[in-house]
């Protein structure tokens, strides 16, 4: 156990230094492409040793209803800034669709009640944030590896992109939109799930409603909040920044696990 914790405990100080980097030095990065490619080595590390361990997908650790944090901070958006956002949830997102596309060979939408009636899976697990702070909490939804089995994914398929209903940059072409992605490892693994409810109850709007991505091996960043849509994609040279993610391509890792 202590060599797990101490483990757990460099690789969030690792990334936490990145993402401190990112957030405070994030013109360095750009005027200093050795700092940059260095940074993207120890990341490539990282991955290479996370998956090793990982190869017989094993669970993130799971806890006991006694141990739920009493208060669980919000992370990133506060509540999606749009009409669109405001509408859908005024109608208890009744209207509200999960889009499943790209490469896929069935193209499928899902309506909130259609996610609740699928097998379910609930876990209680521990959100580790890159600004330092961790909270435990009991999450249910639907395994996304089994919505991506039923909308088939074509052969060139690597990765999973969520688009997301808030905007954290206001920009004409739409790269300020947040938008996560994991590849279909992490995508498969059983704890992670497509959540519509916390502690038992729906999602609030804080936490992400109606539903967020949990990936339970990776830091807070990757959890990402009110998708609106998931797209199948074989690279992200034709998202944005080009480097899968909001924050990754603001100078973030791309894989965050821990």
């Amino acid at each position: 156990m202590t060599s797990l914790l101490t483990r757990r405990r460099f690789l969030i100080g690792s990334t936490v230094a990145a993402g401190a980097l990112a957030v405070g030095g994030y013109g360095i990065l750009e005027q200093n492409p050795d700092v940059y490619a260095v940074l993207r080595s120890a990341e490539a590390l990282t991955m290479g040793a996370q998956r090793m361990l990982l190869r017989h997908r094993p669970l993130a650790r799971e806890f006991s209803a006694a141990e739920i944090s009493p208060t669980f901070r919000v992370n990133g958006t506060q509540a999606p800034d749009s009409e669109e956002y405001a509408a859908l949830h005024e109608n208890g997102f009744a209207d509200w669709k999960l889009k499943i596309g790209g490469l896929v060979n069935r193209p499928l939408e899902f309506s909130l009640a259609d996610l609740k009636k699928l097998p379910s899976r609930t876990q209680i697990t521990r959100h580790d944030c890159v600004e330092g702070w961790s909270a435990i909490g009991k999450w249910t939804g639907v395994p996304l590896g089994l919505v991506l089995q039923a909308a088939g994914l074509k052969p060139n398929a690597r990765f999973a992109v969520f688009h997301c209903a808030d905007e954290l940059e206001k920009t004409l072409d739409g790269s300020g939109r947040y938008y996560e992605s994991v590849d279909l490892i992490d995508a498969f693994h059983p704890q992670t799930i497509l959540a519509y409810a916390m502690n038992d109850a729906d999602l609030t709007v804080g936490h992400g409603a109606p539903l967020r991505l949990r990936v339970e091996r990776q830091l807070g960043y990757k959890q990402a909040k009110y998708i609106m849509s998931i797209e199948i994609v074989e690279s992200f040279g034709d998202l944005w920044g080009g480097k899968g993610g909001f924050w990754e391509d603001r100078g973030y890792e791309w894989y965050a696990g821990i």
